[in-house]
């Protein structure tokens, strides 16, 4: 199977299965010198992983990271970085009902059309799973936008999870670690969420979600015009990750209902360069960035792996009921969080070194 790389001089290759022996990925292209230990990497992973609270499927892996190569003494060399995760809680039995059949809602009949063979145990390859090793690979590249923009942030959150929304009135940026759902609400918000997860888990169901990535001071000039834009890859980025079905950059669809007047961010000289009214663009103009915050959405799916019996067919196309057992995250929205986080860290440091590649410094000086 091709096409499991992405980027451009920051660029990374997955690889394994959901129920394999590990995963992981190669990164190449790092500069050298940025300080990389695994601890730094598994913070991010321990975001991520399954079967820390009730809200997400109960695997209990520990994705525990390990670098192969790519470091010396703390440090990154300049060679490809190659990092692994062990699968330790695979429950491969769990799925042999399905060895001839098709879930709804997964890639499991594609694959097979294309391939005529396909990992049956957890959706092998198509499987969430595959996101630890991008986690692990958006650790390294924060490390190096540390080195490179140190003021430089990246934050996810959950903004919606079925019919239920968060309050932007009351937006919290602190509160987001505090709760199973990263939210940027209090503790009664989140424990409406959870009861309304509670509800739907128990009539063995699932519910769909959005989620909201920020990257704050991130440098004005990132992305290059036409086919090299920032917000091209990062559409292609979030849209990559495994249930995601719809992206959206600052205003998104909902930039179609306002007029010019209103859609426009108005642009004003201040003290320490461009301020700008408003940020409808997202940080993004003409595919480069304004110097404003870079604002994504994405939407997920509800978990196809449900306990409700759904319709389908079998490998000879004899119709069957399909009730998929083993242990599955009632929302994946939750832990596509961290996943999130990981692409944008990815692209913004790629479009940093393709800027310093080309240009360099910002060459267009105003005031």
């Amino acid at each position: 199977m091709s096409m499991n790389s992405f980027g451009h001089l920051f660029r990374v290759t997955t690889w394994g299965e959901s129920h394999g022996p590990a995963l992981g990925a190669t990164v190449d292209g790092c500069p050298p010198g940025v300080p990389i230990e695994a601890e730094m990497l598994q913070h991010w992973l321990d975001k991520r992983r399954p079967g820390q609270n009730k809200n997400t499927t109960q695997r209990n892996e520990p994705d525990a990271v390990k670098i192969l190569s790519g470091v010396f003494e703390g440090q990154s060399t300049g060679t490809p970085i190659q990092l692994m995760i062990e699968n330790t809680d695979q429950r491969s039995k769990d799925y042999g009902d399905i060895s001839e059949t098709f879930r709804p809602g997964h890639a499991d009949i594609t694959y097979w059309q294309k391939y005529g063979i396909r990992d049956y145990r957890g959706g092998g390859r198509s499987s969430a799973r595959e996101t630890a090793a991008r986690v692990a690979a958006g650790g390294v590249a924060r490390e190096a936008i540390k080195a490179l923009a140190p003021n430089v942030e990246i934050t996810g959150y959950m903004v919606a999870m079925g019919d239920l929304e968060i309050d932007r009135s009351t937006f919290d940026w602190d509160a987001i670690g505090q709760n199973d759902f990263w939210i940027p609400q209090g503790p009664e918000v989140a424990q409406e969420w959870e009861a309304y997860l509670l509800a739907l888990r128990k009539a063995h169901d699932s519910v769909g979600a959005i989620v909201e990535v920020v990257a704050r001071n991130v440098p004005a000039g990132l992305g290059a015009p036409v086919y090299g834009k920032l917000d091209t890859d990062l559409a292609a980025a979030m849209m990559s990750i495994n249930a995601v079905k719809g992206v959206e950059i600052g205003e998104g669809m909902a930039a179609a209902r306002l007029r010019g007047t209103e859609n426009a961010d108005e642009i004003t000289m201040g003290e320490n360069g461009p301020e700008y009214s408003s940020n409808h663009a997202g940080g993004i103009l003409g595919g480069i960035s304004t110097g404003q915050d870079v604002v994504v959405r994405f939407a997920v799916k509800p978990t196809s792996s449900i306990l409700s019996p759904r319709k389908s067919i079998r490998k000879d196309g004899s119709p069957i009921d399909v009730i998929t057992k083993g242990r599955h995250d009632p929302c994946v929205g939750i832990r596509a969080v961290p996943v999130g986080e990981a692409m944008m860290a990815c692209v913004i440091l790629d479009h940093m070194l393709l800027h310093r590649g080309q240009v360099g410094e910002n060459r267009g000086k105003i005031g």
